[in-house]
């Protein structure tokens, strides 16, 4: 499952599943496999760590978001904050005019201000939302990609670190 990448913890998992995969096939690499993976993992506990206080000084009551498309599941279920999406899973789906009429209701009615477009996903919903809402796009989520090199979201650490800052200031926006 992809998106399980957006908890830190799965990703924790991911390293331990590559690490003894290598192993199997590099038994000669072991201690290096599984240095590299204690310490990633550290790093992933740290990070984990640091979501956590970024995404506690937002309160409760506004930890609400709307993004282009359904990749924070998990994310949103370790850290506590509802995710709505425009489109469902797949990144080519289309909101129906239903659809989008019950997000600008939600919107309007829970005082919604943080709405987001993902990297690999259409803008045409979420501009129309803003346009719709007068609420402003608040910055671009990378969901399923990383930007390229020399990108605010280059690797994993830095992607989660830069949709972490992404999400708080658009859910502290007033």
């Amino acid at each position: 499952d992809p998106p399980a990448w957006q908890d830190p913890r799965s990703a924790a998992t991911y390293v331990r599943n590559i690490a003894s995969d290598l192993t199997r096939a590099d038994p000669a690499g072991a201690g290096y496999y599984a240095e590299r993976a204690t310490a990633y993992t550290a790093r992933l506990a740290e990070l984990d760590g640091w979501i956590t206080q970024r995404i506690a000084q937002v309160p409760a009551a506004q930890r609400k978001v709307i993004t282009s498309h359904d990749a924070f599941g998990y994310f949103a279920a370790r850290y506590g904050v509802t995710m709505v999406a425009v489109a469902g899973v797949s990144t080519n789906a289309d909101a129906g005019a239903r659809d989008m009429a019950d997000i600008i209701r939600l919107m309007r009615r829970d005082k919604i201000k943080a709405l987001f477009l993902e990297n690999i996903a259409n803008p045409r919903l979420v501009d129309q939302i803003s346009r719709e809402t007068g609420a402003q796009v608040g910055g671009r989520l990378y969901s399923d990609a990383l930007s390229a090199i020399g990108g605010p979201a280059s690797t994993y650490l830095a992607m989660m670190r830069h949709n972490v800052d992404t999400l708080v200031a658009g859910m502290q926006r007033t």
